[in-house]
């Protein structure tokens, strides 16, 4: 609520309008000057010379410096996984069957 509810009170709906008309024109106005001293978009910036990282960079790094994980990011196969352990996938259990 406004700080002079006062001068809002005894008014004819003309001047009621008046007032309204009033504050769309200052609010506009001063909208347009805030526009006009807003900074100007930063100007883009060229692609940077150095190149990121890539993923099998980092994955031979990672070997060079911890060989007992070499090969982890890998995803083995379910069958593989058991034959290595030399348990019985269960395709070959169905097809022995």
């Amino acid at each position: 609520m406004t700080q002079y509810p006062y001068i809002l009170f005894n008014k004819s709906p003309e001047q009621l309008r008046r007032l309204g008309a009033r504050g769309g024109r200052a609010f506009g106005r001063n909208q347009r000057a805030r526009r006009a001293l807003a900074a100007t978009p930063p100007i883009a910036l060229p692609p940077r010379a150095v190149r990121p990282e890539t993923a099998a960079k980092a994955i031979h790094l990672l070997d060079t410096q911890f060989p007992w994980l070499r090969g982890v990011e890998r995803q083995r196969s379910r069958n593989q996984a058991c034959a290595r352990f030399g348990a019985r996938t269960s395709t070959a259990a169905k097809l022995t069957r």
